[in-house]
């Protein structure tokens, strides 16, 4: 049972739960059968009303262009469903009111009103039949093999439904129109070939749907026919072929009817299935069960992080947690000292802690760098994909080259995004590299190493140990907790998937083969190591490191492309470490932070060179820098550089920037949030204006945007740029609030708006209830006794609420009659909200445009804002690590891999499955190491991966001079 239990859960789609795609052609139905009842008035009268037509086209246009970043994606995201149906609202109330309904002779409000009454009695009517469903569940009264489920969105659409059958069966009753022969006249074409005119045929389309109406959805018989129910039905109009009807109705109103029925086949349905264990007796189809499979042979990875998201709880605490940590950690509490404080011995260059020695004896050695993983899963993926290989195969200039999977990995910090919690440790950083690389069978998620290095068992010694070792350094997003989650994850664990993690601290040194070595720094959130970090590595270069050796440092930023940028001077304990303790032996400079690849070499001069080379390379997963920003950088140390590499070019990235003007709101959703208030912020206190022509006298002035502006540009260049900036949202909120006041006073002065209360579609309603389906039991006057005048007091105010336009131009009226003092607190509250349920709309779209175009402005022109705007593109593309070669000879060879396009789909790798299957080993001696592979072939990374910088630093033997510089060889 347990295995039946598991197979068959509640994924299956019970008949009743109908799928996005039934409700979809509902939705349609509704509307053919609703505009094909008027199309022949519509067609008749369109030469008269080609005006309003092209009102319907912008109106159509706008709300299109808000709805268009949830175009074609799934309704999982919550704000996209909650967007559609926003719209169709507001957008369906501000149809309702347009003139070209009624000269056209389309009157919605029957059908509006039919469908708020039944829609919201079959919603409160299926609630209290659940509730009361799952009390008996819980009393046990009610069999529990089915669970609890649907939920409330499944009840909404299930009452959709029922709403388009009972309106679709209400048009039977509907006087039959004819098209009068006399009005074909108006359209000469149509005489000659009538018969095979297409317009034709669709303008009798309504002729058809009535036959159908009339044919499946009849009244169902007279009162008289059931006494038992005569006092508990709503009568309906007697269809008559002409004048009025001289008896008093005795038929059953179809909607009565048709209401009873759909609500009663539900329940039965839904009582049957959940008493009796329905799902567990009928097992799924062969197709829902290979979706099923299919579903479950795919990754869980998660989507790039939106940095521009006004919903995104992460966002918000990455935002408390920084200004904690700069008000209580910098200066006052530093992790990087407790850890020197418990350091098993004083003398730093004897602290097995903090020095690794177990790569000194190989004749060779392989390792990798890379930074600023852990966002996107898919980009994470692919960098640790292609780090797992046993071999890569790739092409350097004419020939095919074989690289070797490393034996040490480094990472240089930013190991998750955008905050270093837990949940975001576990799916933006160790998921993907397990799926990489599995760890051992036996690893525990759950074991904290309090011994490190925690060995296999057949391993006694670190040196013995055959597989790949990883050594991480945090970054500045590391540090947003005070490093207390880098901390448990990094050096309270063994491995990061098949990558064993010996490193016991934040910060290390590692002595490789032929006198190389890497430093590893913790720059924390200042930008230099602290007094600790320069003791011990200061002490480990005067007893270790010998004077023909040679330093990698590795730390997160790249303190000389920042310090240039922000024209600073940063990282003073790491400058007197490289100029006067190791005086020229540091050979490279390796950081992240910065997400692209860019080297840069000194040029031969003779002046002393304290570091050869300047590499950055944080291309690990999180989304694209631009390197064309930092084109013009040239001296560090006194020494001169150029560019001799960039990934990607410095043309790709120019262009790149120009997805800030098309791209921005689709990449940014959830912007809206911020970008709609913060537009309605500046146009409310305008609102309303009852005199247009000053509408644009206001001097209201924010300088919010200059304080947005980056301080490497002058205070002169920032005001102004603060300025266009600001003048840019002001007029933009200006003229949006323009429109819609000029809308709504439109609508008034043509009594289109404010012509009889906020009440004004149910008035209607009630007339028209009254006369079409008379209630000669007194039934209603029942229910709004027994419901305590909920009924139809809830329907009223929904209809009020459903027709924002009106309540708002009714607000509009009294304010400009009376003045503001004259509103209420509350009534106030209610203008101003339907006054932004349009302006948010018509802003949002605008405001990201704005926006948008100013970064690529700022990008392009200014060369500033280089992390605001790329980070709105979110660009999972154009991944890269660098790999390290470190010959017999000494040399030290340097590749750079890198991946322009990143796979969106994957599948199982069915080598892979087949290999696991397979007797224990460990997952770094399989030939197929990585779970996942792309969809198709062409785009899977290990196809398309490709060198894209490749470069020799020569070891110097012994040292010359003051300064040791070995050449380089391109």
């Amino acid at each position: 049972m347990e295995t039946v239990r598991t197979i068959f859960t509640h994924t299956y789609p019970y008949p009743h739960e109908h799928s996005r795609h039934a409700v979809i052609a509902v939705i349609l139905g509704c509307v053919f059968f609703i505009s094909s009842d008027n199309m022949h008035t519509l067609v008749l009268k369109l030469d008269s009303n080609v005006k309003w037509w092209s009102m319907y086209a912008c109106l159509l246009g706008f709300f299109y262009f808000f709805s268009s970043p949830f175009i074609g994606k799934t309704i999982t995201p919550s704000y996209s469903n909650f967007s559609r149906w926003y719209v169709a609202w507001i957008l369906v109330a501000a149809l309702y009111h347009l003139p070209s309904f009624q000269s056209m002779g389309v009157d919605m409000r029957m059908n509006l009103s039919l469908f708020l009454t039944i829609f919201v009695s079959s919603v409160l009517f299926l609630l209290v039949f659940h509730f009361v469903f799952i009390g008996l569940w819980y009393i046990g009264l009610v069999a529990r093999v089915a669970g609890r489920r649907p939920a409330i969105l499944t009840i909404l659409q299930n009452c959709a439904h029922v709403v388009y059958f009972i309106v679709t069966g209400n048009l039977a009753i509907i006087r039959e129109k004819t098209l009068e022969k006399r009005h074909w006249s108006w359209f000469p074409r149509w005489n000659k070939d009538e018969n095979f005119s297409w317009l034709a045929k669709f303008v009798r389309v309504y002729e058809f749907k009535d036959q159908v109406c009339k044919s499946w959805f009849a009244p169902v018989g007279s009162a008289s026919d059931y006494p038992f129910l005569s006092k508990w039905v709503i009568y309906g109009e007697l269809t008559c072929s002409g004048g009025s009807c001289a008896e008093s109705p005795d038929e059953i109103s179809p909607i009565y009817s048709l209401w009873a029925t759909f609500i009663g086949l539900y329940i039965a349905n839904y009582v049957v299935e959940r008493s009796t264990g329905w799902a567990l007796t009928h097992p799924v189809s062969q197709n829902e069960s290979e979706k099923l499979k299919k579903k479950q042979m795919k990754p869980d990875f998660l989507d790039m992080v939106p940095w521009y998201s006004g919903t995104s709880a992460d966002l918000f605490k990455t935002v408390f947690d920084l200004m904690v940590s700069v008000t209580l950690f910098v200066g006052r509490f530093d992790m990087r000292m407790m850890q020197a404080a418990m350091s098993r011995v004083e003398d730093g260059a004897k602290q097995d802690d903090l020095l690794y020695d177990q790569f000194s004896e190989h004749d060779e050695l392989w390792f990798d760098f890379m930074a600023d993983t852990g966002d996107g899963g898919n980009s994470s993926y692919s960098v640790a994909r292609l780090l797992a290989q046993p071999l890569l195969r790739v092409r350097n200039k004419d020939s095919l080259i074989t690289l070797p999977r490393a034996n040490l990995l480094l990472i240089g910090g930013d190991l998750a995004y955008p905050n270093p919690s837990s949940y975001n440790y576990e799916t933006r950083l160790f998921r993907p590299f397990e799926y990489a690389l599995q760890p051992p069978i036996w690893y525990n998620e759950e074991h904290v190493a309090v011994n490190k290095p925690e060995l296999p068992r057949e391993v006694p010694t670190l040196k013995q140990y055959d597989g790949p070792q990883c050594f991480l350094i945090p970054g500045n997003h590391d540090w947003f907790d005070g490093l207390q989650t880098f901390m448990r994850y990094i050096c309270h664990k063994s491995w990061l998937g098949g990558w064993f993690m010996p490193q016991k601290k934040s910060y290390f040194a590692l002595q490789l083969p032929k006198g190389w070595w890497v430093f590893g720094l913790d720059l924390a959130l200042h930008c230099d190591i602290d007094d600790y970090q320069f003791k011990f590595f200061s002490e480990l270069i005067k007893d270790k490191v010998s004077d023909c050796d040679s330093v990698i440092i590795m730390t997160h930023e790249p303190s000389w492309l920042l310090d240039w940028y922000w024209n600073l001077e940063t990282g003073k304990n790491i400058s007197h470490l490289i100029r006067d303790h190791l005086n020229g032996r540091c050979k490279l400079r390796i950081a992240g932070d910065l997400h692209h690849y860019m080297r840069h070499s000194y040029v031969p001069l003779e002046k002393p060179v304290y570091v050869q080379h300047l590499l950055v390379n944080g291309c690990g997963g999180a989304f694209l820098h631009p390197t064309h920003v930092f084109r013009d950088f040239k001296y560090l140390y006194g020494t001169t550089y150029e560019s001799k590499a960039s990934y990607p070019s410095f043309h790709d990235s120019s262009r790149i920037a120009l997805g800030n003007i098309l791209k921005f709101r689709k990449k940014n959703w959830q912007f809206d949030f911020i970008g709609g208030i913060i537009y309605f912020i500046l146009a409310f206190s305008v609102f309303p204006q009852c005199k247009l022509d000053h509408i644009l006298q206001d001097d209201t002035f924010s300088v919010a945007a200059i304080t947005f502006v980056p301080s490497k540009v002058s205070r002169k260049r920032k005001v102004m740029i603060g300025v266009l900036h600001v003048s840019a949202h002001l007029s933009a909120a200006l003229i949006l609030m323009l429109l819609l006041e000029l809308g709504i006073d439109t609508c008034i002065r043509h009594n289109l708006l404010a012509t009889s209360g906020y009440h004004t579609l149910y008035e209607w309603y009630r007339s028209v209830e009254s006369e079409h389906f008379p209630d000669r039991t007194g039934l209603r006057a029942r229910i709004e006794q027994w419901t305590f005048g909920l009924y139809p007091a809830c329907i009223k105010y929904l209809m009020s609420a459903f027709d924002v336009p009106e309540v708002m131009a009714v607000t509009r009226n009294n304010i400009c009659k009376n003045g503001m003092d004259s509103l209420s607190r509350g009534g106030a509250v209610i203008y101003y909200a339907s006054v932004f349920l349009y302006f948010w709309v018509f802003s949002t779209p605008i405001v990201s445009l704005v926006f948008g175009s100013y970064l690529y402005i700022c990008i392009n022109w200014f060369h500033i804002h280089f992390d605001e705007a790329f980070s709105s593109l979110r660009i999972a593309n154009y991944k890269s690590f660098t790999r390290f070669h470190i010959t017999s000879k000494g040399d030290l060879e340097v590749f750079t891999l890198a991946v322009d396009k990143v796979p969106k789909a994957w599948k199982l790798d069915p080598s892979w499955d087949s290999e696991s299957k397979l007797p224990h080993s460990h997952s770094y001696r399989r030939k197929f190491p990585s779970k996942w592979r792309a969809v198709s072939p062409q785009q899977d990374p290990v196809s398309t991966v490709r060198i894209v910088d490749h470069f020799v630093v020569e070891h110097t033997a012994k040292p010359e001079g003051a300064s040791v510089n070995g050449p380089v060889t391109p």
